[in-house]
C-alpha cells in the first residue's frame, strides 16, 4: 500500500462534517479526541488543533503535520473495514513528541476497526 493522504481522504465541507459530529461515535487515545462514523465512498479524515489551546498558527500548524504524518503511515490499518469518516481532534494543552502521537494514532485506528468489525458481525447475525 502506498502512504500517501490525497485530497479525496481529507473530510470538508460542512454537511459531512455536521453529520460526523452530530452521528458519529466518540472515544480519547489521549491526546487525540476521535470520532468518527461509517460512509459510502472512501475512508476520510479531518484533523483539528484547536485555537483556543494554541494560539500561534506555527504551533497549530505542526501538531496538524504530526497527526497526519501519523495517520499517512498507519491507514493500511483500515484496509478490510468498511469506509469510516473520522475526525482527530488533539485535546492536550501541550505538544507532544511524534512518538505518542504515532502511538495513540495506532490505539485509535485499532479500536476503530474493532468496533466496525463488531458491528459488521453484529449486522450479519441479524440477517
Amino acid at each position: 500500500m502506498r502512504h500517501t493522504f490525497p485530497k479525496s481522504e481529507k473530510l470538508c465541507g460542512r454537511t459531512s462534517i455536521d453529520h460526523l459530529y452530530r452521528h458519529g461515535k466518540r472515544f480519547v487515545a489521549w491526546p487525540l479526541r476521535v470520532t468518527y462514523t461509517s460512509c459510502r465512498d472512501v475512508n476520510q479524515v479531518l484533523i483539528w488543533a484547536p485555537k483556543s489551546l494554541f494560539k500561534r498558527a506555527v504551533h497549530r500548524n505542526h501538531l496538524r503535520r504530526l497527526i497526519r504524518e501519523a495517520y499517512r503511515l498507519q491507514k493500511d490499518v483500515l484496509d478490510n473495514v468498511v469506509p469510516v469518516q473520522m475526525a482527530f481532534n488533539y485535546i492536550d494543552k501541550e505538544q507532544q513528541p511524534f512518538e505518542v502521537i504515532a502511538k495513540s494514532m495506532r490505539k485509535a485506528l485499532q479500536r476503530i476497526v474493532l468496533d466496525l468489525s463488531s458491528n459488521d458481525k453484529i449486522d450479519s447475525d441479524e440477517r
